[in-house]
């Protein structure tokens, strides 16, 4: 009899505990984006996928390539796929077509851990570190080198064809589409190229995100005031909601240079207008004359004009990511915070691209009563104090 390798995995490896867990969560975001129909490949049990991660991540196994090299070599690994061996490739699409939904995960492991117990009242300690993005610090560029190096391109493709077309524009038609005749058959094959294609590779059914769009930004005055004294208070307001923005509508990255380019200089244009009207926002509330106490402002704010030209460098392989301060160097990455319980059970985790960690203790104080909520836990902690000893900030109840 062939040998079974469930046998030779021990009852209490995290891979059973990995195993029965998602049984018990809700993976309908991940089943509602394949087929049910037929058609196409037969894809791999989303299930399997999903908990085939969740044992490699936990593990400290990140790598795609890793991964597929234990389905073939680790017992666990081979156990929770059932002795099949996903491709890398395979493994790495799955984790980008599903990464909201992998991220939602978060909220049903809390309840498992509610379940279990282990999120009990007590104090909360929440502290950032700096992780390092997949990008060179080598090609963060200013709106200035974007634009010298669009210009040079555009000289370089006028130069090109100044010398393939001479006095013609270059636009007209070709000879086979001057007639009727000559565009029927142009259309007709065409179309049959693309019914060729299409009955080969199947579409994709995710929408392509759109760029360029202006973010809506709304100013809670009560709330930044309580938070944060002066202009900056609003600027960092208007900054976190672009992320934020950016974080649920990602922008695609080109492969093509050119195509990247024009992102890049659209994203340091889209920083400066929610500067602008971060700005405009904090000189209307002053305008006021009265804070939301009814006690007068202290005097005149400091003058303060956005410039002409967005300021600053945008990384042009992740324009997500900028320079984070590390000890006496930068990483060019991003800062991720995390906020763990007494059971050393992570409660929150975000990640921004802000270096400074005190200006994510409101955002993850927030995203830390959020999940506690959803995970159905009654006492949550009421009130903060900064830890200056090991610099990182505590929540406890009462």
């Amino acid at each position: 009899m062939p040998p079974d390798v469930r046998d030779w995995l021990p009852g209490d490896d995290l891979a059973w505990f990995v195993i029965d867990a998602v049984k018990d969560m809700n993976l309908a975001a991940f089943y509602a984006a394949y087929r049910d129909n037929g058609q196409g490949r037969a894809a791999y049990e989303p299930s399997v996928m999903v908990a085939l991660i969740l044992y490699a991540f936990a593990t400290n196994v990140r790598s795609s390539r890793a991964i597929e090299r234990h389905c073939r070599q680790d017992v666990a690994y081979r156990v929770i796929t059932g002795n099949l061996v996903a491709d890398h490739a395979t493994i790495a699409r799955f984790i980008c077509r599903h990464e909201r939904a992998l991220a939602a995960l978060f909220s049903e492991v809390l309840k498992l851990c509610h379940r279990a117990g282990l999120l009990k009242s007590g104090v909360v300690s929440i502290d950032g570190t700096r992780i390092a993005g997949n990008c060179s610090p080598e090609v963060n560029q200013t709106i200035e080198e974007i634009a010298q190096e669009i210009l040079a391109e555009a000289m370089a493709i006028d130069e090109a064809e100044d010398e393939e077309f001479g006095k013609r524009c270059g636009d007209e038609l070709p000879e086979a589409l001057r007639t009727p005749e000559g565009r029927r058959e142009f259309f007709r094959q065409a179309s049959d190229e693309l019914r060729h294609e299409d009955a080969i590779f199947e579409p994709s059914e995710e929408p392509e995100a759109e760029t360029g769009e202006e973010v809506a930004l709304e100013f809670d005055a009560e709330r930044i005031v309580a938070r944060i004294q002066g202009r900056e208070g609003w600027l960092r307001e208007g900054k976190r909601q672009l992320e934020q923005h950016r974080w649920e509508n990602p922008d695609p990255i080109p492969r093509a240079r050119a195509e990247r380019l024009l992102l890049a200089a659209q994203r340091l244009d889209t920083d400066l207008d929610v500067e602008r009207r971060s700005n405009q926002a904090y000189e209307a509330y002053r305008a006021q004359g009265r804070r939301k106490d009814g006690r007068r402002f202290g005097g005149p704010p400091n003058p303060y004009t956005p410039p002409d030209l967005p300021a600053g460098k945008v990384n042009l392989t992740d324009p997500d990511s900028r320079p984070i301060p590390i000890g006496f160097g930068f990483v060019q990455g991003f800062n991720a915070q995390a906020a763990v319980n007494e059971q050393h059970i992570v409660v929150a985790a975000e990640i921004t691209n802000n270096s400074t960690d005190f200006s994510q203790l409101d955002p993850m104080v927030t995203a830390t009563l959020d999940e506690l909520a959803r995970a159905g836990v009654d006492e949550l902690p009421e009130r903060s104090s900064p830890t200056r000893a090991t610099g990182t900030s505590s929540t406890s109840t009462k």
